[in-house]
């Protein structure tokens, strides 16, 4: 069994090798794009201004004065960098300011800062996960969540995407008398769907289990204070630990972990993505830091994006585009065919929209999309060029019947 896996792998490898050399060969390779610009709504890619529909930049924060300033007073104070880990000499007090202040902001015990989202899962759930429990996730989670479960000393179940019944079936099936912690994403990353968070505390409050949720891409801007999926729900209490990143309406880089303060201790005397990494530098603190007083007194930025991500969606459903069923500022364009999205992807950069091709295993296979997401930066005209460029491209592709738009 193992010689068969290992010959799967290598065969996976090399079907990966010749895909990428025949997508450069075509120039249709879409991956490490460099952006010679800063990432607001408009970049510069190739030499060309384009329209940026493809970041994780919901809030718009990157280019804020006030989020700027903060890193270079960050810089002139601290330094460029803390030279170790959090464990032995990288923690400073604006760490403990922003733990504090997630803590607060995220109504939990404590919160523990890492020098990347992905860090935070693999640390968090391999250092949660013992030899006796059992971590359940769903199919569809964000590749650091699996990542986590494979290097926990637990057992790792799977159920179908949001397939509740089958949830039930898998917690119904676990014998072994440990914990059990369903870990999920809020926010789907590539659809932009929501979990059925409802679905999910129900069956965590039957079968006993707790439960984390991934709410990188929800914190900010899901929730009337913007604390994400379990306050868009109305079940904040019943997310027993809540994971974060810095690096989508933070417009920063890093991530984070909230729950009780035992909890809390615990991974932070544990996790080895924490012990055995430098912490994240002085620039980054203070740009969450900032960033996070934005989020907290300029709620118009939510109400903002959510609006300008609805107008993109309904438009391009209205056109007769595959928009799936999100409501997210994630709006993705079904298309299936894996080489017809690496076409469309090229044409729409070619007419001044940057966006993102997905793939399997990043999506179900034959359910290849172009992924946009929006901001709430975007302005009306550049939604507007965004929709007439979709509509003349996706007449192009046979995706749409040709129409005239208002």
């Amino acid at each position: 069994r193992e010689r068969w896996r290992q010959v799967r792998e290598r065969d996976l490898e090399e079907q990966v090798q010749a895909r990428t050399r025949e997508l450069q060969a075509a120039n249709l390779y879409p991956y490490f794009k460099a952006l010679r610009s800063a990432p607001g709504s408009e970049v510069v890619v190739d030499g060309h201004k384009v329209i940026m529909a493809g970041s994780n930049n919901y809030l718009g924060l990157t280019q804020h004065p006030k989020v700027m300033e903060a890193a270079k007073k960050a810089v002139d104070k601290y330094g460029s960098g803390c030279t170790g880990s959090r464990f032995l000499n990288g923690t400073l007090d604006i760490h403990e300011e922003l733990e504090a202040r997630l803590a607060r902001f995220m109504k939990k015990e404590a919160a523990l800062v890492f020098s990347t989202g992905f860090q935070t899962n693999l640390g968090a759930i391999s250092a949660l996960v013992g030899k006796e429990d059992t971590a359940v996730c769903d199919r569809g989670d964000h590749a650091s969540i699996v990542d986590g479960c494979r290097l926990a000393f637990g057992k790792a179940l799977k159920y179908r995407h949001n397939d509740m019944e089958e949830l039930e079936g898998v917690l119904s099936s676990i014998q072994n008398g440990g914990g059990v912690l369903i870990v999920v994403d809020g926010v789907f990353s590539m659809e932009g769907t929501l979990a059925n968070l409802p679905g999910i505390v129900k069956a965590k409050r039957h079968f006993g289990a707790r439960l984390m949720v991934d709410d990188a891409h929800g914190i900010g801007v899901l929730g009337e204070h913007g604390r994400g999926t379990g306050e868009h729900f109305g079940l904040e209490a019943d997310v027993d630990v809540v994971m974060g990143t810095f690096s989508k309406s933070f417009a920063s880089l890093g991530g984070f972990v909230a729950s009780t303060e035992e909890v809390i201790h615990f991974i932070k005397h544990q996790a080895r993505a924490l012990i055995f990494s430098a912490s994240m530098p002085p620039s980054a603190v203070a740009t969450a830091l900032a960033a996070l007083d934005i989020i907290e007194s300029e709620p118009d930025r939510r109400i903002k994006v959510r609006r300008n991500a609805d107008r993109m969606r309904n438009s391009l459903a209205e056109m007769g585009f595959n928009v799936g069923k999100g409501e997210t500022p994630i709006v993705p364009i079904i298309i299936g065919d894996e080489m017809k999205v690496f076409q469309f992807w090229r044409r729409l950069l070619e007419e001044g929209v940057f966006a993102n091709p997905v793939i399997s295993p990043a999506v179900a296979p034959n359910n290849a999309l172009i992924r946009t997401s929006y901001m709430a930066t975007h302005t009306d005209e550049e939604l507007d060029k965004v929709l007439r460029i979709f509509e003349r491209v996706g007449v192009e592709f046979g995706l749409i019947n040709k129409r005239r738009r208002a």
